[in-house]
């Protein structure tokens, strides 16, 4: 049988909405299908969310806090679904003090950039001069992204660079935030990443958790002030620009403020000037040395579950 069939018959074999990790724990135990991966839960939590995106009738979804129960449409009954409920909220009591850290997002989100050809380093407030004023969480971003222009040409790449260096590269700022979900926590965030974005080519404004009933206003937000806004998956790769931000001339008086009083980002600017005057020969040394100074990243599937599951980040794609 195929893949899709295994969890069909599955769905059939336990009878009630089920999240995908207990699905492949069934699948595995009774020997329902051998997968040829070495991450079946990524495979079955995919394919379930495929039934959902095609509209496929024979399975439904009801989703309880943050995770996603998947279910026949043929047994759905009420019943069904109280149940549901009714074990996410003992759920919720045990589990009510496991949570993970905004900054447990950083390495998720720099593992995005990555695979968007965007070099990323986190910048920690609390490293700059005059830490403990609040005010310094206003000053810079909370991750700092180089992308340098690529064009197949050797010899359009030394025109641009010998006519516009500026415009071989473009420098963002990101703001990351764990959740948003009231109008209040939206304009926070999004003034303050407004604020820390003011020096850069274009400003993001990053979260994990967005209410949908927040779009109209996040969209009149980037029009009005242009700052972009993404949705983080906890696979990061699946991560969603929902509004793009809006191009603007680098700021050299606040990116000067900011090389005073935080020296990483200083080192970061230092080696993006660096890559901009570098001779052809010294050119893949100059990015091998910033690519040094980034954050790590996940490349594969397999230690992004592991990470989140270390670090109680729900890992269910939709």
């Amino acid at each position: 049988m195929t893949v899709k069939d295994a969890l069909l018959k599955t769905l059939e074999e336990i009878g009630k909405p089920s999240i995908s990790q207990d699905i492949t724990k069934y699948i595995l135990e009774n020997n329902i299908y051998a997968f040829d991966g070495l991450t079946p839960d990524a495979t079955v939590s995919a394919l379930l969310g495929d039934f959902i995106r095609k509209n496929d009738t024979r399975v439904g979804r009801t989703k309880k806090g943050r995770s996603y129960y998947y279910y026949l449409t043929k047994n759905e009954t009420l019943n069904n679904i109280i149940e549901v409920a009714t074990e996410e909220k003992m759920e919720v009591n045990i589990n009510n003090n496991i949570n993970f850290s905004e900054r447990d997002l950083h390495p998720l989100f720099v593992s995005y950039l990555k695979s968007k050809s965007i070099f990323a380093k986190t910048i920690l407030h609390e490293e700059s001069k005059n830490s403990k004023d609040d005010t310094q969480k206003w000053a810079h971003p909370d991750i700092i992204g180089v992308k340098f222009v690529k064009l197949k040409s050797d010899i359009s790449v030394k025109l641009l660079k010998t006519l516009e260096k500026k415009d071989s590269c473009e420098i963002i700022s990101y703001e990351l935030k764990k959740e948003i979900n009231s109008d209040t926590e939206l304009k926070k965030c999004y003034f303050q990443a407004v604020s820390n974005s003011s020096w850069a080519n274009r400003g993001y404004l990053v979260a994990f958790e967005i209410d949908d009933r927040l779009k109209e206003e996040i969209e009149r937000l980037n029009k009005a002030f242009g700052i972009g806004v993404i949705k983080l998956h906890a696979n990061p790769f699946e991560s969603e620009v929902l509004f793009s931000s809006s191009y603007r001339d680098l700021d050299y008086q606040t990116i000067d403020k900011l090389c005073h009083i935080n020296t990483k980002y200083k080192d970061f600017i230092e080696q993006i000037e660096k890559i901009l005057n570098a001779e052809d020969r010294h050119l893949n040394n100059s990015l091998n040395e910033l690519g040094g100074k980034c954050d790590s990243v996940y490349e594969k599937e397999e230690e992004i579950i592991q990470y989140c599951k270390g670090k109680n980040i729900p890992y269910e794609q939709e």
